[in-house]
């Protein structure tokens, strides 16, 4: 099975400013990163106007747009109370990844790093650090049980992934 690894941490902490970081770093050393971002927000893909958002909104349950540079679905959910995290990976195609990374799903029965910055108004005795947490990414020293790595060091961050997989 692929490995899994979700970035979780409160809002405002910089989940997307790593991922935007270690995202280009693993493919650097050749990895093949899928990415899967959760959201609370009602969030739409497609264009108002567009062919493929007025066939969505005509009532097709699934729209699948594509073109020679890429293709996307978009599958409407609105009897889903909370999305399946196993199934949108098994929705991936694992022949062209190595590794899915995970934004936010915190509560998932994943392996995570969680991120801690110090001045977004949260206190490390916040954190919950439950049997899926490898390490804690921070901007300050922490004494944790388990690997406290530098948030601000992607290339670390890198090093600490590729040796979790290798692991695994």
């Amino acid at each position: 099975m692929i490995p899994v690894l979700a970035i979780s941490a409160w809002s405002g902490t910089g989940k997307t400013t790593l991922l935007k970081a270690i995202i280009p770093a693993l493919c650097a050393r050749g990895i093949r990163p899928g990415l899967i971002k959760h959201t609370h927000h009602n969030m739409d893909v497609d264009t108002p106007g567009k062919d493929s958002y007025e066939l969505r909104k005509a009532g097709a349950a699934q729209t699948l747009v594509a073109s020679s540079q890429r293709w996307a679905l978009m599958t409407e959910t609105p009897a889903e109370e909370e999305i399946d995290l196993a199934y949108l990976i098994s929705r991936m195609d694992h022949s062209k990844l190595d590794l899915v990374l995970v934004e936010g799903f915190k509560h998932e029965a994943v392996a995570k790093i969680l991120l801690f910055r110090s001045d977004t108004g949260h206190d490390i005795n916040e954190l919950t650090l439950d049997d899926h947490v490898i390490a804690v990414g921070s901007d300050v020293p922490l004494s944790l049980q388990v690997p406290v790595l530098d948030i601000n060091d992607a290339e670390g961050m890198v090093d600490f992934i590729l040796h979790w997989m290798k692991v695994l």
